[in-house]
């Protein structure tokens, strides 16, 4: 059997499975192979409890030991992590049931680092001398990263080449497969919190090498330099100057690495610019960057102006593969903001997923394009495709923290849990990951993990909150208030509820996880028995979505519990006109879980599990249903033979 490919990173740590080994700043730290098991069981699965019997199995296979064996083998593996069970940084308790890793996890290509070994050789001796002679058999390749260059001509006509230039870059050196190379979105998330300065994005990213740069243009003429620096000692390592024509820009731009190159003593050819996924027109190639920087804004009032400049673009170059998937991308942006009504926008849908299909009959091998397409294929429900096209994306491109989690969005149980792992390790301030991965351990039942998961999400949520985040990152507080709800704690339910309404977020997913947030609002009330309050409640999410079936169905309840009936039956109307709705919208699951309320109202709670049953055994998407188990509507089934199965399949499901 041939080793582990890769290599887990935490900390200052480094977790070679293949060598059976644990470094600490490439010194060795001494482990027995029990204790590099142990560890190795839970890097494995960061954020996801490991139970004693996992453990004891995976540890002593076929032995009785007693839990004192697991609790010494867990003790000394904190010894040697310097870690602390009190507040621990790595290894957290979790009482009478296991342990779990805590700690981002990175995970990276073993099997590249040795062919890199002799190209990092030749880099500066200023950044690698000390570093050589410290490393450990196996080295690393080192991490960049290309900040925006400086437009010193002050010409807005031209402060586009500020993030041309340094996508170009990124991608060539990305081709050059020397470098480990920080993708864009988490430079542009750092430069925000860095405020500009370098040294401080540097830090943020924890990378050996950063780009910087510069631009100016006079007349049709334009001058890029830039410089490659050792961020340990703050020199430069290599030095690039090109200067041409404006028309000439991608010449220009990739003369920059190969200048790079040149002075690290990488042998590379020049690359090849006139590809399917580029453009041989300047004009497109402005168009297109001008585009993709308003659709990044994540503001809707910019998204008309993104697929503005795209269609433009592909006018110039019915060939330019990315321009596709930017304009599949910004239609994508339109459907999703229908998506919480009860029939969304379909035919925007439809046409987000042909601009993706055109990418990739342009040019098969760009990854960009199939993990789009697959995105766009799980809104429609096409889920074995969508979970192809992810697969494919990660095939092509195995490096890059997004197809990760486009495969995460595409799967389920847990294939899901791995692949959000795995985009966590490579981009940790990522807090819909934390939400998705949560979704799985709900379907299980296994609410003390989704948790924990969702608690990790929130402290990156919270970090990001007023510094521009990139991403969305809104529901985690909701989800944690139903959790919380269903575990019986309806106090902290109540505190989530109320953070989830709060501004901030992002506005795209905001009315969506408020309307939600108002109704779990109302079923604690309505358990509380306000009904008066919970009316409220729910006045509030229909403000936001009148015609929400749950929320209709939720003032139903409310209004009966106050004798209210005539209203509550004019309430109801609506609520089933509202259903009909989301059945004649695609949307089965949901007009299954709003039916199964219905009958709960109704006490008709046989005919509510028959529902329940049927929701869970739809084919597509697997994960119908996984917030049966949270719903707090559907408390009075709990005791009921029919529920109970129907939670089994649910968590069958979820495996």
């Amino acid at each position: 059997m041939s080793p582990p490919a890769v290599l887990y990173r935490f900390g200052p740590f480094v977790l070679d499975p293949g060598a059976f080994r644990l470094t600490r700043d490439r010194a060795t730290v001494p482990l027995s192979a029990k204790l590099i098991d142990l560890l190795l069981f839970l890097v494995e699965r960061p954020s996801t409890l490991a139970t004693k019997d996992e453990l004891v199995g995976r540890l002593w296979p076929d032995v009785a030991v007693t839990d004192n064996a697991l609790t010494q083998a867990v003790s000394e593996l904190r010894q040697a992590l310097d870690d602390d069970a009190a507040s621990p940084t790595y290894i957290q308790t979790v009482a009478r049931r296991g342990y779990r890793f805590v700690a981002p996890v990175e995970i990276t290509d073993r099997e590249a680092v040795p062919r890199v070994a002799a190209a990092v050789a030749t880099l500066a001796p200023s950044m690698l001398a000390e570093r050589t002679a410290q490393a450990s058999p196996v080295a690393r390749l080192p991490s960049v990263a290309v900040t925006d260059f400086v437009n010193l001509s002050g010409d807005p006509e031209v402060g586009w080449l500020a993030t041309g230039i340094a996508e170009t870059v990124t991608n060539d050196l990305r081709a050059l497969k020397d470098f480990k190379v920080i993708d864009r979105v988490r430079v542009v998330d750092a430069a925000r919190r860095a405020d500009g300065s370098p040294q401080a994005l540097a830090a943020d990213l924890a990378v050996d090498l950063v780009v910087v740069g510069s631009f100016q243009c006079a007349g049709d003429r334009l001058r890029i330099t830039a410089r490659l620096v050792d961020v340990a000692t703050g020199e430069a390592v290599a030095d690039a100057k090109a200067d041409g024509v404006l028309a000439d820009v991608f010449v220009l731009e990739d003369r920059i690495t190969i200048d790079f190159a040149s002075e690290l003593g990488i042998g590379v050819a020049p690359p090849s610019r006139v590809r399917a996924r580029e453009t041989s027109s300047l004009e497109a190639h402005r168009l297109f960057t001008e585009g993709r920087l308003r659709l990044e804004a994540l503001d809707g009032a910019l998204v008309p102006e993104a697929i503005a400049r795209f269609e433009r673009a592909i006018d110039l170059d019915p060939y330019y593969a990315v321009a596709y998937v930017g304009l599949a991308n910004a239609y994508f942006w339109v459907y999703e903001s229908s998506r919480d009504r009860n029939q969304p926008d379909a035919g925007t849908l439809a046409k987000a997923i042909g601009y993706a299909r055109r990418a990739i009959d342009l040019d098969p091998a760009l990854a960009e394009s199939h993990a789009t397409l697959s995105y766009l294929l799980v809104a429609a429900g096409q889920m074995v495709d969508a979970l192809a096209a992810a697969r494919r994306a990660v095939s092509l491109e195995p490096g890059y923290w997004g197809h990760y989690f486009r495969l995460g969005n595409a799967s389920w149980g847990e294939e899901r849990l791995r692949a959000h792992a795995r985009a966590l390790g490579l981009y940790p301030e990522f807090p819909f990951a934390h939400f998705q991965t949560a979704m799985v351990h709900i379907a299980r039942q296994r609410l003390a993990d989704a948790e924990a998961v969702l608690r990790q999400g929130i402290v990156v949520q919270e970090r990001q909150e007023g510094r521009g985040g990139r991403f969305p990152s809104k529901g985690l507080h909701w989800l944690l208030g139903l959790t919380r709800l269903a575990q019986g704690d309806e106090a902290e339910a109540l505190h989530a509820f109320e953070r989830e309404v709060a501004p901030g977020g992002s506005p795209l997913y905001a009315r969506e996880f408020s309307v939600a947030a108002w109704n779990g609002q109302g079923f604690v009330l309505l358990r509380r028995g306000d009904a008066a309050g919970a009316a409220t409640m729910f006045e509030h999410a229909l403000e936001l979505h009148g015609r929400h079936a749950r929320s209709l169905l939720g003032q139903v309840f409310a209004l009966r519990r106050q004798h209210r009936n005539r209203e509550a039956d004019v309430v109801l109307t609506r609520a089933r006109a509202a259903i009909d709705e989301l059945d004649r919208g695609g949307r089965r699951a949901e007009a299954g879980l709003a039916r199964a309320l219905e009958h709960v109202i109704a006490a008709r709670c046989d005919q509510a599990t028959a529902v329940l049953d049927e929701v869970v055994g739809l084919a597509v998407p697997p994960f119908a249903g996984w917030t049966i188990p949270i719903e707090p509507a559907f408390e009075p089934l709990k005791n009921l033979a029919g529920f109970k199965n129907v939670l089994a399949r649910l968590a069958d499901r979820a495996r």
